[in-house]
Parts: structure tokens; sequence; C-alpha cells
């Protein structure tokens, strides 16, 4: 393989909260890399998934959406969305075609505006969601939109990630604006993400299943430990996987264990099977509801949590 014709680099997502980047991302990756809800801001940690095809390799970072921060939390997100924009080799920016396009789209098209020279592709989301003539529309909008704000879109992709429509596409048109350059990750490799990370997110994804609007901001989680259990036999292996749920309230850990324990067994089983999926082994899987008072407000504990 020469080096001349291949491209390899980094791009990401950007948009409001709920605008479809994770579900594009881990449609654009074939496999899930981020966790998708639709409860607003469910991804917070910078996640990456590498799309290999012939004439190049793509390494997707998904970020979380911006937002007006309420606590030290929101802040430090929206921080990694912007150190990320600048890391990487394209940008796309998603609007939902269900939403006309509002004062978020406008106030993340105007930071992306002070990217020089690099390029940035509009995505319109969920197409699948609105007739025709409402893509249509929401085309238009988004080229009044760069007009407006003075950006020459890259490229114009509309996409939906349910139905599949033009997600190859939008693939093949943000490798085409990376630079030329070697494969980063080796072949086989499709997954840049930590596995503590990851095993992580599939477990608070599983958490905000179903709890109360109030709850999914103070949900964050860590994996303690993920250990192959030594006594098993060759053909039976098993993985020891503890984690530590950490909520900010008491009464927020009994919502998070329920009754007799019975919701958090339900967080337990559906978490169980996307990790043995993702590690390829039976787990035995061990999860500690803690309490971490106040957590989004205080550094030292955001630091303890990975922020």
């Amino acid at each position: 393989m020469t080096t001349e014709s291949f491209r390899s680099g980094f791009a990401c997502l950007v948009g409001r909260p709920n605008a479809g980047k994770s579900t594009l991302t881990n449609a654009m990756v074939g496999r899930k890399v981020a966790i998708t809800s639709d409860r607003p801001q469910t991804t917070r940690r910078v996640l990456r998934g590498v799309v290999n095809r012939p004439q190049g390799q793509l390494v997707m970072v998904d970020t979380p959406g911006l937002h007006r921060p309420r606590t030290l939390l929101g802040e430090r997100l929206n921080d990694q969305v912007r150190e990320t924009w600048v890391s990487v080799d394209v940008v796309g920016l998603c609007i939902p075609a269900d939403q006309s396009v509002g004062p978020g789209d406008r106030f993340i098209a105007t930071e992306l505006s002070q990217l020089r020279r690099k390029p940035i592709v509009a995505v319109v989301t969920k197409t699948d969601a609105v007739p025709k003539a409402v893509v249509a529309e929401r085309l238009a909008e988004v080229s009044e939109l760069g007009d407006a704000i003075g950006i020459e879109w890259a490229e114009v992709v509309p996409v939906s990630a349910a139905a599949g429509d033009n997600v190859a596409l939008l693939t093949d048109r943000l490798i085409a604006h990376l630079p030329e350059g070697p494969v980063l990750f080796p072949d086989g490799e499709d997954d840049a993400t930590t596995l503590e990370v990851a095993v992580a997110e599939l477990i608070r994804e599983a958490a905000l299943d179903g709890v109360q609007d109030e709850l999914p901001h103070s949900i964050a989680v860590v994996v303690d430990e993920i250990e192959p259990r030594e006594d098993r036999p060759v053909d039976r292996p098993l993985t020891d996987v503890r984690a530590s749920l950490f909520v900010e309230r008491d009464t927020q850990k009994a919502i998070v264990i329920g009754k007799a324990g019975s919701r958090l067994k339900q967080v337990g089983t559906r978490a169980r099977r996307e990790i043995e999926e993702l590690l390829g082994v039976p787990i035995y899987l061990d999860i500690r509801v803690k309490v971490a008072k106040d957590w989004q407000k205080d550094p030292k504990q955001l630091r303890r949590l990975g922020f």
C-alpha cells in the first residue's frame, strides 16, 4: 500500500444535544462506539471508533453535545468538545431534519467558523423522520446558515442513521477531506477507545434507561477491574468486571438500586449482555452503587471520576 493515494486522520461530528451524533457515529463505524439515549447530554467521554476503507482510514471521535453549562462538569465537557474540534482533520456539523435551524445551531456554527482552513461538512440528520419536502427546507436553511455565518461548507450531506441512507456516502466524503497518510491503527484493530471507558459507558447506558428526569446527569461509572478469572478451564472462560456507579444523593442511590435490588439487577442484566458482546467472553458483573455528594460541582471528585 502506498501513502500517495491513501488518506488517514480524525473526524468528529458536533452539534447541539440530541442532534443524532452518537447514533450516526455508531452507524458509520458499523458497531456501537458511543452510547445513545433520548436524553440530552448522554455522551460525556470523547470516544473513538475506526472505519477502514480501501482508500483510507477514518477515526471517528464522538464528543458531548455543546450546551449551556450549569455545573463544573458541563464546563469541562464543553472544553472537551472545543479541544477535539482543534485536533481533528475534518468536522461534521449535525443539524436534525426534524427541527428547524435554531439559535443553538447558529451558536455552534459561529464557533466552528473560527477554525481556519479546516473542512466543515454540514450533515442533516434524521431524514427518515420527516417528508422529503421538509428535508429540502432544512437543506435550504443550512445553506442560508453557512452564508450568514461565513462558512463555505465542504459538503452538505443528508443522512439517516436509522435507515442507513447516505451513511456510506458521508463516510467516503469525510475520508476524501483527510490528509494523505499511513494507517494509524493496524488492520483488524477497529477501536481506539480504552476498554475500561467502553465498559463504563455501557453500564451507564443501562443505568440511564427508564430513570427519572433529574437523575441521568448525576450518574457516573468507573470500572475498577476487568480481570480473567484464573481458576477457569480453557473452554469455559469467565472475566470478572467490577464497577462503581456514583450518584450524588442517598435518594438517588435508592432509585438506582430499586426495591429489593430489582432495578440494579435489570441494569446488570442489560449491561452484561453488551459487555459480553464487546469482550467476546462470559463475564461476572459486580456493580456497587455509591454516593459522591454533588460530584458534578466538585473539582476533586471530577478528577477522581475521570473528568
